[in-house]
């Protein structure tokens, strides 16, 4: 490999992490509200959820660049009030892959909130704990096995996200260049074939590395439970 192609890696890597971060609070709590709460525009809250996974992933990225872009109406704003540009940046890579990763991050913590006996939740509140202590110390570790596999669905989904990257981000060498861009780069390069090979093969083990390496912590999680 050489080095743009490791700048792709380490740039995917970084994007994918904290695209991870930056959804996991949101995510927690859209989980739970679905999970936990009926209140009106539940329905259509499910439906904004799931619609990055059914839309061309084209268009969240035209959107968020009309939006976000340095003469849309929040990306002047955010230029002009605090400096912050994040049209064809590495932010903005985070940004659409955190967003088209979202959904994949929901869904198992959704399952594993609903797998959860309200029942406990309700003891520890007559002994005593308020519901956010209830919700930190029964409730979240009760649900931390969907919690983890949602993390590594929303990590390996950044890892390969493409249309609404290549829209709002670019595709920059070294700057917002990721693995999935960098392999499109080089199949419209002559000559390319090779690197793009090679790039998809690196792509390949990593997602599976991820993959692995979240059911291994589930099996263990599982292990510690029947114990």
């Amino acid at each position: 490999m050489n080095a743009d192609e490791w700048q792709a890696l380490q740039l995917s890597a970084r994007v994918a992490l904290w695209a991870t971060v930056a959804c996991i609070p949101a995510g927690v709590l859209v989980a739970w509200l679905l999970a936990r709460r009926d209140f009106p525009g539940k329905f259509v809250l499910e439906i904004l959820v799931q619609l990055p996974m059914v839309l061309p992933p084209v268009v969240p990225g035209y959107l968020l660049l009309m939006l976000l872009g340095t003469q849309g109406p929040v990306g002047r704003w955010l230029d002009q009030s605090f400096g912050i540009v994040l049209a064809f940046t590495w932010q903005g890579a985070v940004l659409a892959s955190a967003i088209m990763a979202f959904p994949l991050l929901v869904q198992p913590i959704r399952v594993a909130f609903r797998l959860v006996d309200a029942r406990l939740e309700q003891a520890a509140t007559t002994l005593g704990a308020t519901r956010f202590d209830a919700f930190r110390s029964v409730t979240l570790p009760l649900a931390l096995p969907g919690l983890i596999a949602g993390a590594v669905l929303c990590f390996s989904r950044s890892l390969g996200e493409f249309g609404a990257t290549i829209i709002l981000a670019g595709n920059m060498p070294g700057v917002t260049q990721t693995i999935p861009l960098a392999i499109f780069g080089y199949t419209s390069t002559p000559g390319g074939d090779a690197m793009a090979l090679s790039l998809c093969l690196v792509s390949i083990a990593l997602s599976f590395t991820v993959l692995l390496a979240g059911e291994a912590i589930n099996r263990s999680m599982a292990r510690k439970v029947q114990r």
